[in-house]
């Protein structure tokens, strides 16, 4: 899902479409950061971003460097390991300053891995962690807020609806959508950054399924009040 390979095939078993906020600039050393909902959305949000000339590194978990090909597939993208709880995983901040600092644009989900979820439906984006605002903060970078939709009409459920989903999209080839956002700066405090962030993220989210004709369910955040 991370590598060229999976954008060439994404039009095999999907139908892809990009918006951008008018004021929407994929600028050298900027954040990335997306919402998080199949396996299949990374694939998605990369092709989006590279029909804008964009090639992120993106920051995934460390587990998927030692599957055979795809490991040295990710080495030689220079994607960034997220080694999750354990005392390594602050290091995954620094190499992603690093790349912002060689001009890279760097992808994150901060909502770290896939809420179960039922169905193929859309759902806003959970909890964010904080480290997009703390990169931001570290770095002076500035965030791009994108939302996608549709990529659980590819994947989504079970392990063996997963498969089957994938088994069907090429005859399928249901409709994706990526919206990308305005961008911003965050605050630097870590929770009013997140919650920035968060906010923005789940807008352009809005914006994707909206494009889709999905209804876009209330947050949780919503709901409370």
């Amino acid at each position: 899902m991370l590598s060229p390979l999976s954008g060439a095939l994404l039009p095999a078993v999907g139908r892809l479409s990009v918006t951008a906020d008018p004021a929407a600039v994929l600028a050298p050393g900027s954040i990335v950061v997306a919402n998080h909902t199949s396996l299949a959305d990374p694939a998605v949000v990369l092709a989006a971003l590279r029909r804008h000339g964009a090639e992120p590194v993106v920051l995934a978990a460390a587990g998927l460097w030692r599957i055979p090909v795809l490991g040295s597939l990710l080495r030689r993208g220079g994607h960034i390991r997220v080694h999750r709880h354990d005392r390594r995983a602050a290091r995954a901040l620094d190499d992603a300053a690093a790349a912002l600092e060689r001009g890279r644009l760097v992808l994150v989900y901060p909502e770290g891995g896939i809420a179960a979820r039922p169905g193929a439906g859309e759902e806003p984006p959970g909890v964010f962690r904080t480290g997009p605002a703390r990169l931001a903060a570290l770095t002076g970078a500035a965030v791009v807020p994108v939302g996608q939709a549709g990529a659980r009409r590819i994947t989504s459920g079970s392990p063996a609806r997963q498969l089957a989903g994938l088994a069907t999209a090429p005859l399928r080839r249901p409709r994706l959508h990526v919206h990308i956002g305005a961008p911003f700066v965050p605050d630097r405090d870590p929770a009013r950054g997140t919650a920035q962030t968060r906010a923005a993220v789940t807008g352009a989210w809005r914006t994707a399924a909206a494009c889709l004709g999905e209804p876009a369910a209330p947050t949780a955040d919503a709901l409370a009040r």
